[in-house]
């Protein structure tokens, strides 16, 4: 049995982190996403990585 390459991604639910997030899932990387709340103003951006990963 093959096993999947596994990444970590840390996302914001910006462009960037998101085309990262699919890039590694074209590659068959097994995905694992990261968000932070730590008081920033953009905590939309949280409800959006959220929607993606």
């Amino acid at each position: 049995m093959i096993q999947k390459q596994k990444a970590v991604v840390l996302s914001s639910g910006g462009l960037d982190s998101t085309t990262v997030m699919a890039i590694a899932e074209n590659e068959g990387y097994e995905l694992f996403s990261l968000s932070f709340n730590y008081g920033q103003r953009h905590a939309f951006e949280l409800t959006a990585a959220k929607k993606v990963a």
